[in-house]
């Protein structure tokens, strides 16, 4: 990630300020809320403003993270919201009986372990792209999604940004977005092994 991330940055300090919090707030936006979005390499285009930020004194690295943060919440709500309006929809006219248990188990995921999954999968290109409409169409609670949603935008577009900015001057700082990435993403997997254990009993005695 850092050497593309050093190719962005070499692009990116030429550009004036105001263009260059527009044109990230717009690529982190449309990556993390519009499905066509998911090739933009985000982790990289966040170390890398945070990298300029730090080089050149005319960005704002506190308005920097506020925008990406920004951008990063409202993309997820606006991918949450296509997931539940257009795509539950769409999966509800399905009727064959494979399609109904594949709808059933992302349900029961969401609801389960859907909190986790949602903060880890920040960190997971092309993933992030598509676990909030995924999380929308299998109906996962709009107030959980909401407060996972904040938290991994703060994670992972504050973490990121922040990790370029430093990056220079403190070199352990390379590793701390993946630091958080690697405990959510081991928490989200306990969570759902515990709750697959958990309900075991359940789906045995049914069977």
């Amino acid at each position: 990630m850092i050497e593309l991330a050093a190719s962005f940055d070499a692009q990116f300090s030429t550009l004036a300020p105001f263009v260059f919090y527009i044109l990230i707030g717009a690529i982190v936006f449309i990556e993390t809320g519009l499905l066509f979005g998911f090739f933009l390499p985000g982790d990289s285009i966040l170390f890398s403003a945070g990298l300029v930020a730090a080089s050149h004194g005319n960005i704002n690295i506190i308005l920097l993270v506020l925008i990406i943060v920004a951008a990063a919440f409202f993309g997820d709500q606006i991918g949450f919201v296509i997931g539940r309006v257009v795509g539950r929809p769409y999966l509800d006219k399905r009727k064959s009986p494979r399609m109904k248990r594949m709808i059933a188990n992302s349900e029961r995921f969401y609801e389960q372990t859907g909190w986790w999954a949602v903060i880890a999968a920040r960190f997971f290109p092309w993933i992030r792209t598509f676990v909030p409409p995924i999380a929308g169409a299998s109906m996962m609670n709009y107030y959980k999604f909401l407060s996972a949603n904040f938290i991994g935008a703060i994670l992972w577009g504050a973490g990121i940004t922040l990790a370029g900015f430093y990056a220079a001057s403190l070199p352990w700082v390379k590793t701390s977005s993946y630091a958080i990435a690697a405990f959510f993403i081991s928490a989200s997997i306990v969570s759902g092994l515990v709750n697959y254990l958990r309900h075991r009993p359940q789906r045995q005695s049914k069977s």
